[in-house]
């Protein structure tokens, strides 16, 4: 039998589970609150935010049993009958609830026939019918069908709300997680929630222990090492560029991605540069990146190297790095950029 994912096992089942979407969650709460239930929803936002999760809670609050909950895949079924048989189905009364309600998710995929036949039902639906649209691409939803739907957008999570959640899934489930690992796992699932419980899921399968370290999250999920970013970080404090291009080198020879190597030199940059220039951020930062990485990035920040250019240099290699043909190129010219030709 297969295992369950995280995912679906820790699906916020409540409002008051959703994290980091209050500017969602609030006003569906005072929707049911107060009765005042609109016929059409629309949720935009990138992939594993919890739009259908907060969309099957909004569904539950106002009285609607699984019965009377239709759950569309509109990317397979997107054609004029697909959805002329769905609205047909609406003008038929709930089974036991106040409510039918209707999830169309990746509604954007719908036909321009299908469109059409849809928005007559969602101009005058029956009473007891509610439709909630998700969609990852909104400019993609036609403005008459925008126009006629309350529209909520979903925001991505920043690392330090899904580093929050990651390590609190990971304590029910009875592990121990440092806290630079979750760190490094709100990093790779690049602001989806659905994508860090995977790479979680994947560091526990990948590891026999309960205790999770940032050295076994490395090696679960084959993320740059902390060692490769830290030669680098050594050799632009030191003011060595022939150090630093040999170890920009010896991470792409190892299968390093470039692109999450480049992200965690930059915020090992921007800690090191606020360790030294915001003192009274200290513990916070000594919090998020955990005992051994901050004592090295401290040591760091007293060379005096590093410096606000050799941030804004990768910076913008970081713009670069999207179009370049050669990942490792990026990162090159930011260490020529910050030791020009003497």
């Amino acid at each position: 039998m297969a295992h369950q994912s995280l995912y679906r096992i820790h699906r916020p089942a409540t409002f008051a589970d959703v994290v980091g979407q209050e500017q969602v969650t609030k006003p569906l709460e005072e929707a049911v609150k107060t009765k005042k239930i609109g016929h059409a929803y629309l949720f935009a936002g990138s992939r594993g935010l919890g739009k259908t999760s907060v969309a099957r809670i909004f569904a539950h609050a106002i009285g609607c049993t699984d019965n009377d909950l239709y759950e569309v895949d509109a990317a397979s079924n997107n054609s004029v009958e697909d959805i002329r048989a769905l609205t047909e189905g609406v003008y038929t009364l709930p089974f036991a609830s106040p409510y039918k309600v209707y999830i169309l998710d990746e509604v954007h995929m719908l036909s321009k026939g299908a469109w059409n036949a849809f928005l007559k039902t969602l101009e005058e639906p029956p009473a007891y019918a509610i439709f909630i649209l998700a969609t990852t691409e909104l400019e993609k939803v036609p403005e008459t069908v925008q126009s006629r739907c309350q529209v909520f957008e979903f925001k991505k999570p920043t690392r330090t709300v899904l580093a929050k959640m990651i390590t609190a899934v990971a304590k029910k489930e009875g592990y121990t997680l440092a806290a630079d690992a979750a760190e490094l796992i709100a990093m790779l699932a690049d602001g989806s929630y659905r994508d860090a419980l995977s790479v979680l899921q994947k560091v526990f399968a990948g590891t026999e222990g309960k205790t999770l370290s940032r050295d076994v999250v490395e090696q679960a999920t084959g993320a740059p090492r902390r060692e490769q970013v830290q030669t680098l970080l050594t050799a632009l404090a030191k003011g060595e560029r022939g150090a630093a291009l040999t170890a920009v080198e010896n991470a792409a020879k190892s299968g390093a991605d470039m692109k999450l190597f480049l992200e965690l030199v930059l915020t090992a940059l921007r800690t090191t540069l606020l360790i030294r220039f915001a003192p009274e951020l200290r513990t916070s930062l000594a919090e998020e990146q955990g005992a051994d990485e901050y004592a090295a990035l401290e040591k760091l920040a007293e060379e005096k190297g590093i410096t606000h250019t050799t941030l804004l240099a990768f910076l913008t290699a970081a713009d670069r790095i999207r179009y370049a043909p050669i990942p490792v190129i990026p990162l090159e010219l930011a260490i020529f950029e910050i030791f020009p030709e003497e």
